[in-house]
């Protein structure tokens, strides 16, 4: 039995109609805080037809157009839910991805990543810091110059060695002697 188009729709209805899966639902809840369904006894979920419409946008964003979380977020506080529950509705075509997101350059604007030509010790064989800084052989820019790291790119990678640190460590067993 089919529902008016004007009828609240569960969970599943959503989820099933949107193909994606209930968590993914609840998970953007917590993301986008445009998004709120109706919630009754027990937390059982009823999307309205807006609510819904506003879902199929955020869907079709993220993976038809390919905006990251943050980028839906930026275009909801720039455009505002209409916009985007027209996008979900098919009234409005979704504007292409900037060029330019969040300090993101431009093609051929970025400076070229270094090139690795010689195999790098494995972690804790040798200091990070010698081979952030541009001191460990066959460390070399795309052009062929040897040289340093600007002192962002080795902070940037000083954090996330510290995070794949710490991930290392969760994944660890404990010694428990």
């Amino acid at each position: 039995m089919d529902k008016a188009p004007e009828a609240f729709r569960t969970i599943s209805e959503v989820a099933e109609d949107l193909d994606l899966p209930q968590h993914v639902l609840r998970f953007w809840e917590t993301r986008f805080t445009q998004i709120k369904p109706l919630k009754r006894g027990g937390g059982r979920r009823y999307y309205r037809p807006g609510d819904v419409d506003l879902l199929k946008g955020i869907r079709t964003l993220l993976y038809g157009e390919g905006y990251t979380i943050r980028g839906v977020q930026r275009i909801l506080r720039e455009e505002g839910n209409g916009y985007v529950s027209s996008v979900g509705r098919g009234e409005t075509e979704a504007r292409k991805r900037d060029l330019e997101l969040d300090g993101v350059p431009k093609p051929g604007a970025a400076r070229p990543a270094p090139r690795i030509t010689k195999r790098v010790p494995p972690l804790g064989a040798a200091p990070f810091a010698k081979h952030a800084a541009g001191e460990a052989e066959g460390v070399e820019s795309a052009e062929g110059e040897r040289g340093g790291l600007a002192d962002n790119q080795v902070e940037s990678l000083r954090l996330a060695l510290a995070e794949l640190e710490a991930a290392r460590n969760l994944l660890r067993p404990e010694d428990k002697n």
